[in-house]
């Protein structure tokens, strides 16, 4: 085994950085450049997941079978898609008064298209492997040896504590706006159960990548073809 060096954070802290500051500026650039940060924003941190991966700096993604227990993780990721939109399409009083994504405003109309394949890979693809890496791979594991300054290396993948527990279900849920809190909770129990049963980080990326992918699938399928109590098309481009 090749002898470790450095604290090891890099490969989990840097393409969510750069995902996060990619976010801040672009809300802080003018609207001619929003497309520019849209497509930034998933092919930055998308190559940087690549590279650290080429480079073995995932060791937690070897290893895993694959078997029939994927048709599993999907499930789970469906289940996990249906828990999260329900509540929004059933109960008005829990729609946000928000526009959400609008694929026009990116690349023009002409553009709409492009900006929706950016906003799926992103979606569906680049923000589980971001997201995944950084919480439950580093944070969980990281929660456990703070005090002691060990490295969170040493520390297996998926071992329960109460508190790295803790530290990872607030994270996901403080993470996310006010109005996402109550569904992201019952979305973080459910997958955590389902990470301590599988003992793997990369049936979680699926699971999350599944979730994603569905409801993002459910908003191009379904966008106003629900009614709230009085009757009108609900827009469902908020959960984007």
């Amino acid at each position: 085994m090749a002898k470790r060096t450095g604290t090891g954070w890099g490969p989990y802290w840097l393409p969510m950085a750069a995902f996060l500051l990619l976010i801040e500026i672009g809300g802080r650039a003018p609207e001619a450049s929003a497309g520019l940060f849209l497509a930034l924003r998933v092919l930055v941190p998308g190559a940087l997941v690549l590279w650290y991966a080429a480079r073995g700096d995932y060791p937690e993604l070897s290893g895993f079978p694959v078997d029939g227990r994927i048709l599993l993780d999907v499930g789970v990721g469906l289940l996990g898609a249906l828990l999260w939109v329900a509540p929004f399409v059933v109960f008005d009083g829990l729609r946000p008064e928000l526009d959400g994504f609008e694929p026009e405003s990116y690349f023009g109309a002409g553009g709409a298209a492009l900006a929706l394949a950016f906003r799926a890979v992103g979606y569906a693809a680049v923000t589980p492997f971001v997201e995944e890496l950084f919480v439950r791979s580093w944070m969980l594991r990281f929660a456990d040896v703070f005090r002691s300054r060990s490295d969170f290396r040493d520390v297996p993948i998926a071992r329960f504590t109460p508190l790295s527990f803790g530290v990872t279900v607030l994270y996901f849920v403080f993470s996310h706006q006010s109005w996402e809190w109550g569904v992201m909770l019952v979305w973080t129990l459910l997958t955590m159960a389902w990470f301590y049963h599988r003992r793997h980080i990369a049936p979680l990326i699926l699971v999350h990548a599944v979730t994603n992918g569905a409801i993002f699938a459910f908003v191009l399928l379904c966008d106003g073809r629900f009614q709230d109590a009085q009757g009108a098309p609900i827009a469902l481009w908020f959960l984007l």
